[in-house]
């Protein structure tokens, strides 16, 4: 019988609040099936955000058991819950790591079942897209392959949850597949490949002491901040080619109400690169870029079905997204004046 502790302990071990990586690409294919094709099936939905969200959080806890194995969140010292070296629950012995491996395989299994179900009822695709993701999540420190060890890691999140869960999203509504999601998500590809590569720099030391050769690792912490300059800006800039290209709805470009914290992200990160602790509204920032810029994104979307014929509803949204971002910034400045 579990005890509360035990139960905690899990919380914990799962880190649930980076979720919002598989709600987000989902969430975003779901609103393109929907706005171009009036595709919505309830069940389908719940049961790919729930498939895909078992897939994720086994991902997660695989990541803790490897990364125990090869001794990197052992010798971690600089790393800054949630946002880096690991839930830690192996390391304070709340969690053995063979029960920490046997939850990961558990969350795999019930992922595989949903993903096998979806196969059944909507098409082998949804096998194809399962088995790229579970076998990169799977392997992103695992050997034999170990994408974060070859400077891939980074790359393969993106696709992961960014193009792939999308278009796997938008296929199990139409069955068909279109270039559009693929589009759409390049910017929610770039900004979660940047909270991943900015959770990397505080632990840039204990990864290199083990030969885990991120993309942090390899560039060092300075010139890494370029990089991660290109990824959230990029991101940005594909949000507002896409749609004054026409390749997206004109109204997706409310998701650019989140660049001023964006900038602010890159700026911090530029000056504080190398120190853990006070990179942290950066690593904030990042996280709440991903997330409302992708929510706008189909949230834009879904005006552009519904067709509303007031400029003002979307002076409102747009409105109503500044406010939510200049709020969150103002408090994580007044914090980050208290710690500092």
């Amino acid at each position: 019988m579990w005890s509360k502790r035990r139960l905690k302990s899990w919380i914990i071990e799962l880190r649930s609040s980076f979720l919002t990586a598989t709600l987000v690409p989902i969430l975003l294919g779901t609103s393109i099936a929907w706005a171009r094709n009036r595709a919505f099936n309830l069940e389908y939905f719940l049961l790919t955000l729930v498939g895909g969200a078992f897939l994720h959080l086994g991902t997660n806890v695989a990541n803790d058991y490897f990364d125990h194995k090869s001794g990197n969140d052992e010798i971690n010292k600089e790393f800054v819950r949630p946002f880096s070296g690991g839930s830690r629950t192996i390391q304070l012995k709340l969690l053995t790591p063979k029960e920490v491996l046997s939850g990961a395989l558990l969350f795999y299994a019930l992922g595989i079942s949903i993903g096998l179900y979806l196969t059944w009822t909507r098409g082998s695709l949804v096998l194809v897209l399962g088995l790229i993701g579970l076998l990169s999540g799977f392997f992103y420190t695992a050997p034999p392959l170990n994408w974060a060890n070859r400077g891939l890691g980074e790359a393969i999140v993106g696709i992961n949850f960014g193009a792939l869960m999308t278009l796997g999203a938008y296929y199990v509504q139409t069955q068909t597949l279109a270039i559009e999601p693929i589009i759409a998500a390049v910017p929610v590809s770039l900004l979660i490949a940047a909270v991943l590569y900015i959770n990397e720099f505080p632990d840039y030391v204990a990864d290199k002491a083990i030969g885990k050769n991120t993309l942090v690792v390899r560039l060092n912490r300075e010139k890494a901040t370029i990089g991660y300059a290109f990824l959230t800006l990029g991101a940005y800039a594909a949000i507002f080619l896409s749609a004054t290209a026409g390749m997206t709805p004109i109204y997706t470009l409310i998701a650019l109400v989140t660049l001023p914290l964006a900038v602010e992200a890159v700026q911090h990160a530029k000056k504080f690169h190398s120190s853990a602790l006070k990179l942290v509204p950066s690593n904030a920032f990042t996280v709440v870029c991903h997330l409302f810029a992708g929510l706008m994104i189909s949230l834009g979307y879904l005006v552009y079905a519904f067709d509303p014929f007031s400029v003002g509803y979307i002076l409102g949204i747009s409105f109503i997204g500044i406010c939510v971002v200049f709020i969150f910034l103002s408090y994580l400045k007044i914090e980050k004046q208290k710690r500092f």
